[in-house]
């Protein structure tokens, strides 16, 4: 689209203030890095959980914009495709100063061509932030109560079967190594995210957690919130121990963040990036 640079420059003012963004003046003498994170309901509260997570570890600089459209309309392909939305200008103002560090974005329901709307904005990213760097999380499977027939329809015999499957070959190899072949120069990673419910799911069933918690039910003590699977806190802690690790390389074994929680969800994040592909880890 072309605009003349006044009204452009109103546009983008009003999509900054019309979205969800979380700069703040901090010491740059502080740690910590400047994030451009967008994506849905499965995505958004680890990005902005990682604020209390990050500062907890003494990254007191840490700066995130974080732009939320839900479902599907918070795929990288279609806040690319919406080209007039509040969310997608947003994005792009944020590119455009030129000072972001790293990129998340969902990588869940691809589309029929898995490195559509990725490319584009990697594309973009990297005209003003030629060093930034592409981070992926990778969700669990929507509706878990049809995590059974999920599995069956795929010819798995578990639900962590077919999502090790999902993260290694749809992932792995249909999405980031496409990617990385068209982007040599840019640093491109994953973080399974989706283990965090998967696992918690299992060991629920099993007992194993040393919490009471319900599978489903009450955000502050279920694993999902609903039929959906929207995450409880149990998950949304665990996965954001996910992304700490992941983007600020934090020793869970040592890091003291008090996640409410009597279950170690710092073993259990610590085990699932021990078990993460060390090819798709930053």
């Amino acid at each position: 689209m072309m605009y003349r640079k006044s009204v452009w420059i109103v546009v983008m003012m009003f999509a900054l203030v019309s979205c969800n963004r979380q700069m703040e003046p901090i010491s740059s003498d502080s740690p910590g890095f400047s994030m451009l994170l967008i994506g849905n309901s499965f995505f958004r509260p680890y990005a902005e959980n990682l604020k209390e997570l990050a500062k907890n570890a003494g990254y007191d600089n840490h700066q995130a914009t974080v732009v939320f459209r839900g479902g599907d309309n918070g795929r990288p392909i279609n806040f690319w495709e919406a080209t007039t939305s509040d969310e997608h200008l947003s994005i792009k103002a944020a590119l455009d100063q030129g000072n972001i560090e790293y990129f998340g974005m969902t990588a869940g329901n691809l589309p029929d061509n898995p490195t559509d709307g990725f490319r584009d904005w990697i594309e973009y990213a990297v005209q003003s932030n030629p060093d930034i760097i592409i981070v992926l999380s990778i969700p669990s499977f929507d509706f878990p109560v049809d995590w059974d027939q999920l599995v069956e329809d795929n010819g798995f015999n578990t639900v962590e079967e077919l999502y090790e499957y999902f993260v290694g070959d749809r992932i792995h190899k249909n999405l980031v190594d496409e990617l990385r072949a068209e982007f040599p120069s840019t640093t491109i990673f994953t973080i399974p995210t989706g283990w965090a419910a998967i696992q918690l799911s299992q060991m629920n069933e099993n007992n194993a957690l040393e919490d009471d918690i319900l599978m489903f039910g009450p955000k502050a003590n279920s694993i999902f919130t609903d039929d959906k699977g929207h995450q409880g806190q149990i998950v949304i802690e665990t996965g954001t121990l996910l992304w700490l690790n992941s983007i600020y390389q934090v020793d869970l074994q040592t890091d003291n963040y008090n996640t409410g929680f009597q279950t170690d969800l710092h073993e259990i994040a610590q085990q699932i990036m021990d078990n993460h592909d060390p090819n798709y880890k930053q």
